[in-house]
């Protein structure tokens, strides 16, 4: 794809798809087939939580599609096993389209699998954490609201408290369980004094014209130096697993991906290669 053609692709893909979030992220409603399919990936998924004997996973999967961006996970949550919403439910942030704000949501393990932007190929990652202190946070629903901004911007700045999106929301919170820190400012300090480092998108510079045109990006939070150079510092799921493997070196990741039927599971901090294909030592399987 041409750079001009793939920009104005990619800014109409995050427009658009921000314009339709329901979990911060978009996707079609599946058939009855591929319904099944993902209820299937979603149960393999559970599988593996089940058997780490932890009690709470970074849970990351692939919801807008962000390819361009060299980004495979656009949205992350907390998956608990003992949450209200059900063993293994995900709290997360999300944009409520029909009230046009961010909410705090539950939702069973299905149906966050069920965001992903492909029903016929997805991907999810899991960061399995020793963390009782992160445990007992994702289930406190004062110190989850008390993070929470009424302002969302699908691109928002990691350390300005202007906007904020789902995945900021989740390193805050992060902030609040390690860092003991009781509102966003103090966890935007503590994240930048610990070593938290936001993924730096360098897009084409007329995305910044093309995000312009929808309510859900902004570049009015970033600082004038930013601006002149045309970066975005982001909160994605890849720099909130990247901390979470600072904080706990010995934390286990697992990537599970399905293509049709086909189930490949990849462990450990080196990335799935592209697509779905299982490479030396991950485990192929139908589902």
């Amino acid at each position: 794809m041409k750079p001009l053609f793939a920009a104005l692709a990619l800014g109409w893909s995050l427009a658009a798809g921000a314009a339709s979030l329901q979990s911060c992220d978009t996707g079609h409603e599946p058939g009855p087939v591929e319904q099944d399919l993902v209820l299937r990936f979603a149960a393999a998924v559970r599988a593996e939580l089940a058997h780490a004997g932890s009690s709470v996973a970074l849970i990351s999967r692939s919801g807008l599609d962000l390819s361009l961006l060299g980004q495979r996970y656009s949205h992350a949550g907390l998956a608990v096993i003992d949450s209200e919403a059900g063993p293994w439910a995900v709290r997360q942030l999300y944009f409520a389209c029909d009230e046009g704000r961010p909410r705090i949501f539950d939702q069973g393990l299905a149906g966050f699998v069920m965001g992903m932007h492909d029903t016929q190929e997805g991907h999810v990652s899991l960061v399995l954490l020793p963390s009782p202190e992160l445990h007992e946070t994702a289930l406190d629903k004062r110190r989850a609201l008390a993070l929470l901004n009424g302002r969302y911007s699908a691109n928002a700045d990691a350390f300005s408290l202007r906007y904020q999106n789902c995945n900021q929301w989740l390193a805050e919170l992060m902030a609040s369980a390690w860092g003991d820190a009781p509102d966003r400012a103090a966890a935007q300090d503590w994240l930048r004094a610990s070593g938290y480092e936001p993924v730096v998108l360098s897009p084409w510079r007329p995305l910044a014209w093309i995000a312009s045109m929808s309510p859900f990006l902004h570049g009015d939070d970033r600082d004038s130096d930013d601006v002149e150079h045309g970066r975005y510092r982001v909160s994605l799921p890849s720099s909130l697993e990247a901390f979470a493997r600072l904080r706990y070196p010995q934390a286990e990741r697992i990537e599970l991906c399905h293509r049709g039927a086909a189930l490949v599971i990849h462990r450990g901090w080196k990335a799935m290669g592209p697509g779905c294909v299982a490479g030396p030592g991950d485990e192929a399987s139908s589902l």
